[in-house]
């Protein structure tokens, strides 16, 4: 009996270790904040099919911040619940205009030094088609965060905010 509980005694604290580097490693999941078009709007850009990042980013962007956000575009400094979110919608071509096609992706980058140290502070997501449940991020570093370490000297953000 006495060799049964300290054996299960083992188990657990292995169980218990292997849980806590399991979620040390992960990411907190990062959701799509639903009034984001109600936040300060940022800027406009569109991508064309010449450019760098065409692939994957051809098409329209709207850039969001919320309010800790803006803070950071101001002073240089994104504290931690600075959220920035991008639409990235289809260009529609026609009557010598450009417009708004379906919805590509909703991005969001969302800074927190504890949850995404491993990525300087910020976390990503992407949502397919702006699905807050087709999430496509499932490596931060590999598919986000090793393009904006470009951009260390503006807090790891590409965007200026527009005057």
């Amino acid at each position: 009996m006495r060799k049964t509980i300290i054996l299960f005694g083992v188990i657990l604290g292995v169980l218990g270790f292997g849980l806590t580097a399991f979620s040390e490693n992960t990411p907190a999941k990062i959701n799509l904040p639903s009034e984001y078009r109600s936040w300060t709007h940022v800027k406009s850009m569109i991508i064309l099919p010449e450019h760098g990042l065409a692939n994957p980013f051809e098409g329209i962007h709207h850039i969001y911040a919320n309010e800790k956000a803006v803070e950071g575009y101001k002073t240089g400094n994104f504290a931690d619940g600075s959220i920035l979110v991008f639409d990235l919608l289809k260009t529609v071509e026609g009557n010598d205009a450009v417009q708004e096609g379906g919805r590509i992706l909703t991005g969001v980058m969302k800074k927190s030094g504890k949850d995404y140290a491993a990525t300087d502070g910020w976390g990503y997501e992407g949502f397919a088609k702006g699905n807050a449940e087709n999430r496509m991020v499932t490596d931060h570093m590999a598919q986000c965060h090793s393009c904006h370490i470009s951009t260390a000297e503006t807090g790891f953000v590409y965007s200026k905010i527009r005057p």
